[in-house]
């Protein structure tokens, strides 16, 4: 009967390396005989780093369309947005949209400048940032809340500060400045960020957070509150944005 295999004798195995009698090859007798190296362990490793590559590469390609997708919509926005300037109403970006730009957004202390659609729906701010509806338009006395995802449109976010100046842009073309008063984290189904009052203007930007999760959609939002500051005449917002 032969021996048993000792630890030592299974991780020189797990090595590809197997003993006739194990103590011996310990010993290094040359009483060894030389048998097959296993390969299933290695095709399983081949396997298992194909698919891994696989998954990787098809989430990397689905970032990049996402990102793709978001940002290259802009310029059918910005048309549809001058248009909307010139006095036409609901003017949708493509012909199979179901929303339309209400507002420009920008953040010049963050380089940031967007177009605003009508509602913060999923299909909505895949391409921009969206108004929630049920709250007042954007540079409205009240509370506008504008939404939109953390790693593309809202990203800024994480960078943004007390006292930063955002810009509104009406489709009257007025310009209304606001100051950041507020940042906080709440629970997503916090509705004190709807919260107005009605002879203030205010904007609250929303958006997942942290922003450095794996996965959208968790149980916390990032919330910035800013008030109004002044308002600019048709001729200044022009000459501004």
């Amino acid at each position: 009967m032969k021996p048993q295999s000792s630890n030592r004798d299974r991780d020189l195995d797990f090595l590809g390396i197997e003993c006739a009698w194990p103590n011996q090859a310990v010993l290094g007798s040359s009483r060894l005989r030389p048998r097959p190296r296993p390969r299933r362990w290695r095709q399983v490793a081949v396997i298992l780093a194909v698919v891994l590559a696989g998954a990787g590469a098809w989430q990397l390609g689905q970032a990049g369309y996402i990102h793709a997708k978001a940002w290259l919509a802009q310029a059918l926005i910005r048309d549809a947005w001058s248009r909307t300037l010139a006095g036409e109403q609901h003017v949708r970006p493509w012909a199979w949209a179901d929303t339309w730009p209400v507002a420009r957004l920008r953040a010049p202390a963050h380089g940031v400048d967007f177009h605003v659609l009508a509602g913060a729906d999923g299909r909505s701010i895949a391409f921009a940032p969206g108004h929630v509806f049920g709250t007042v338009a954007p540079g409205e006395a009240g509370n506008s809340v504008i939404g939109a995802h953390r790693d593309t449109h809202f990203a800024f976010l994480r960078k943004i500060d007390d006292g930063d100046l955002l810009e509104v842009q009406t489709p009257a073309g007025r310009l209304v400045r606001y100051r950041v008063t507020e940042r906080s984290v709440v629970d997503r189904h916090d509705t004190a960020v709807m919260a107005h009052d009605a002879f203030a203007a205010e904007l609250t930007l929303v958006t997942c957070y942290p922003f450095d999760a794996l996965r959208a959609g968790g149980p916390l939002r990032f919330v910035v509150r800013a008030r109004a500051e002044s308002d600019g005449d048709r001729g200044a917002a022009q000459v501004a944005i």
